[in-house]
C-alpha cells in the first residue's frame, strides 16, 4: 500500500476519505472515520445512523468491549433515542472484529455484596433493551461470552461472523449468568446443550454450531458482517414501523403465553392492522401491482 502513495502525498495531510481506505476495517480509525455520531458525549459506545438504520458499535477495545456498567447505560440511552425517532426502523448492534463483548467487567463487580446486589436489582438496567419497540439485530464478531452471549440473545435478529464464538463461561468465576443465559439460551439451543455449556463453561459454540442449534439466523465472513446485518436492517426499516413492532410484540409473547392465548393475542393485533394507513396502502399497492409507500400510520 505505501508503493502506491506518492512523493507529494506524504507532504500532505491524509483526507478524512483517505484514512478511511487505509484503515484496517474496525480499527479505531475505521469506526472514528466512519461514524456520523449521534451524540458525542458517549465514551464507551459509537453511535451513529445509516439510512433508516440506527448503528451501536460497542467501542471498549482494550477490554474486549467488557459490559461495564457505563458502557450499558450508554447502550440503553442510545438504543431509547433510535426508538423515539420516527426516521429510524432498525437498529443494529456491533462490537470489534475480536470481540463482540468478553463478558461482564468483572473487575467492576468482583467486590460486590449480596444485600447491595438485592437492593439495587443489580443488572436490571441490563433488561431495558427488552423494552426497545423498534426491531434490534446483533453483529457478532469474534467473542460472545458470558454477558455478551446474554446481550446478543436480547437482540430480536443475530447474524454472526465466521470466526464468532458463543458461550457462557461464569461457572468457572464461582458464579452463575444473571442476564439470561440459563433462560434465553435453552429457548434457542435446547435443555440439554444450554446445561452442557452453562455447567462446564468451556462448551463454546463456533459460528457454525450456532446456526445450526438455531441460535443466529445467518453467519457470513466477519469483513462483511456488518455491511449484511445492515443491510437486512434496511430492508425491515422499509416495512411499515407500527406493523414490524406487532410482529416482534408477537413473536415475543410467544415465550411468555400459552399457544391459545399467543393465537389471541396475534389475531387481536391483526385485527387492528386494519384500522391503519399502511394497511391500506400496502394492499392497495399489492392489487395495483406497484410498490407500496408506507407512512408509519
Amino acid at each position: 500500500m505505501s508503493r502506491l502513495i506518492t512523493k507529494s502525498a506524504l507532504l500532505k495531510p491524509l483526507t478524512a476519505s483517505a484514512r478511511v481506505s487505509l484503515a484496517r476495517p474496525f480499527s479505531t480509525t475505521f469506526v472514528r472515520c466512519n461514524a456520523s455520531t449521534t451524540d458525542g458525549n458517549y465514551q464507551n459506545i459509537v453511535s451513529e445512523t445509516r439510512g433508516k438504520v440506527g448503528l451501536i458499535t460497542l467501542n471498549r477495545p482494550k477490554a474486549l468491549n467488557a459490559l461495564s456498567s457505563a458502557l450499558f447505560h450508554e447502550v440503553n440511552d442510545a438504543l431509547f433515542k433510535f426508538d423515539a425517532d420516527e426516521n429510524i426502523g432498525a437498529i443494529v448492534i456491533t462490537g470489534s472484529e475480536k470481540a463482540f463483548a468478553a463478558g461482564a467487567d468483572i473487575k467492576e463487580m468482583k467486590d460486590n455484596v449480596a444485600i447491595e446486589c438485592y437492593k439495587t436489582n443489580f443488572l436490571g438496567h441490563w433488561t431495558d433493551i427488552t423494552k426497545v419497540k423498534k426491531p434490534i439485530l446483533a453483529a457478532v464478531n469474534g467473542f460472545a461470552l458470558g454477558g455478551g452471549c446474554e446481550l446478543a440473545m436480547m437482540c430480536d435478529i443475530i447474524y454472526a461472523g465466521d470466526k464468532a464464538v458463543f458461550g457462557q463461561p461464569e461457572i468457572k468465576l464461582g458464579i452463575i449468568p444473571g442476564a439470561g443465559g440459563t433462560q434465553r439460551l435453552v429457548k434457542a439451543v435446547g435443555k440439554s446443550k444450554a446445561m452442557e455449556i452453562c455447567l462446564t463453561g468451556s462448551v463454546n459454540l463456533s459460528a457454525e454450531e450456532a446456526l445450526n442449534l438455531g441460535l443466529v439466523s445467518k453467519v457470513v465472513p466477519a469483513d462483511q458482517l456488518v455491511d449484511e446485518t445492515i443491510k437486512t436492517a434496511e430492508k425491515i426499516a422499509k416495512m411499515s414501523q407500527p406493523m414490524t413492532q406487532m410482529v416482534k410484540e408477537c413473536i415475543n409473547q410467544s415465550f411468555e403465553l400459552s399457544l391459545t392465548s399467543g393465537l389471541l393475542f396475534e389475531r387481536r393485533l391483526f385485527h387492528s392492522g386494519f384500522g391503519t394507513h399502511d394497511q391500506k396502502e400496502g394492499m392497495s399497492a399489492f392489487v395495483e401491482k406497484r410498490k407500496p409507500t408506507f407512512e408509519n400510520k
